[in-house]
């Protein structure tokens, strides 16, 4: 997104910073099973948030339960991370989506292949005209699980979808750590302003 343009918003207050696990308190879903998390980096945080719930809305019952937009990734001292600072570089966070979702009904491999399909990962902190580390491409994993299936759907998009364009996947591929949610005008802000910037690269893609 276009960084001097959400400078312009007033700050709110929000919540304070949530501990990555793979799952949500051990709370059962409506099918019985237990919510997990998936976060994924891939840009302007408005954009990745809209286009997952848009296929995926929550009303429809496809599997995503909730999702919040914050920041993750950072430097281990840049605690408690504002938009500014974020954008300013100098915490190293990305924007990122963080999703809760009945694994019976949608599977993490499906989220991950998604993620692929709705922006560029072979740019390197950047997406579109926004450039920055905040908008690098990366998938947060939250079990030895998460990663392995994350590693097997990278190179299966890579091989059916980028190596014949000699293009060259850079998502990076991390364990989750702290999760700070952004200010609360940022929370499904496309729903809430559907006129206000969508970064192009925001679709699917095959």
């Amino acid at each position: 997104m276009l960084g001097f343009l959400r400078t312009l918003l007033p700050l709110a207050s929000r919540p304070g910073v949530i501990q990555n696990t793979s799952t949500t308190q051990s709370l059962s879903t409506m099918s019985g099973s237990t919510p997990e998390i998936a976060t994924f980096a891939a840009g302007c945080f408005w954009g990745v948030e809209h286009i997952f719930l848009k296929y995926y809305p929550i009303k429809e019952n496809k599997g995503i339960l909730k999702t919040a937009v914050g920041y993750t990734g950072g430097y281990e001292q840049a605690t408690n991370p504002d938009y500014r600072t974020v954008c300013s570089g100098t915490t190293n966070h990305a924007e990122a989506l963080r999703i809760e979702f009945d694994p019976s009904i949608v599977k993490y491999e499906e989220l991950v292949e998604f993620f692929y399909r709705t922006h560029d990962p072979t740019t390197v902190n950047r997406q579109g005209v926004d450039t920055g580390t905040q908008y690098r491409s990366a998938i947060f994993y939250h079990s030895p699980e998460q990663l392995e299936i994350a590693k097997r759907v990278t190179e299966e998009v890579q091989a059916k979808h980028f190596t014949p364009k000699n293009k060259k996947i850079v998502t990076d591929i991390l364990p989750a750590g702290p999760w700070w949610n952004a200010e609360e005008y940022h929370q499904e802000y496309l729903h809430k302003n559907p006129t206000g910037y969508q970064c192009p690269t925001h679709r699917l893609n095959w």
